[in-house]
């Protein structure tokens, strides 16, 4: 038997992916948190990229292997792992829910945008730009309750930490985001009640997050102080 080190951060939506991976698969894995404004040595000498996560496989023999990048990581697990399949059996619909899982990459880039925002003009381009994203997404969506139907998948694994921001976002505001986007909300709402997306962050995780906006000076809270 392997044994799984899964390297994080806190707030990570990347690392939520493959947390999510791991706990739908049923595996056993030991987490470690660093803090990415003063990245361990250790971490650095492992890490290609200076990212999380990584998933550190120490197998029985003593041998190591260190792999990076979630989508990977998530790849990996599906491939080796027993537990419920997380990708379609069809090759084809398979690359589709890859195509998806990449989407999901570009919604957090809008989504890093939209929280670090320092001023109204950027804030509404970002917002704009999350409502074509998740309007296209609307269209992809059947009847659920997760992306393909009655199973879960690793496209849900991706987009599940994207709806956990607006868990706090929208307390703080009314983006209108997802106005009109019924199947996106009956989609984050059964993601959000999943087991595996409630265990992949820590229950200090809207505090953490308050405090990322904080540091960013995010117009997200500087708009709620004034409402």
């Amino acid at each position: 038997m392997s044994k799984l080190t899964l390297i994080s951060h806190h707030l990570c939506p990347y690392v939520q992916r493959a947390a999510i991976a791991l706990l739908e698969k049923g595996v056993a894995f030991e987490r470690i948190n660093i803090d990415l404004a003063n990245k361990p040595d250790w971490f650095l000498k492992i890490s290609p990229l200076g990212k999380v996560p990584l998933l550190r496989i120490e197998e029985a023999d003593g041998s190591e292997a260190v792999l990076f990048e979630s989508s990977v990581i998530c790849e990996y697990l599906e491939e080796t792992q027993a537990g419920a399949a997380l990708h379609p059996a069809d090759p084809l619909i398979r690359a589709r829910h890859r195509g998806w899982m990449e989407f999901g990459s570009s919604v957090l880039s809008d989504l890093w945008g939209y929280e670090t925002a320092q001023d109204a003009v950027q804030l509404e381009t970002k917002r704009q730009a999350l409502i074509s994203k998740f309007t296209t997404i609307e269209g992809a969506l059947t009847d659920g309750p997760y992306f393909a139907g009655s199973s879960f998948s690793l496209v849900d694994a991706v987009f599940a930490p994207v709806f956990r921001y607006f868990d706090l976002f929208d307390t703080l505001s009314d983006s209108g985001i997802f106005d009109g986007l019924e199947r996106v909300k009956r989609w984050r709402t059964a993601l959000s009640q999943r087991a595996s997306v409630k265990d992949a962050v820590g229950a200090d995780y809207p505090q953490r997050l308050m405090e990322f906006l904080e540091k960013h000076s995010s117009i997200l809270l500087r708009q709620s102080a004034a409402a």
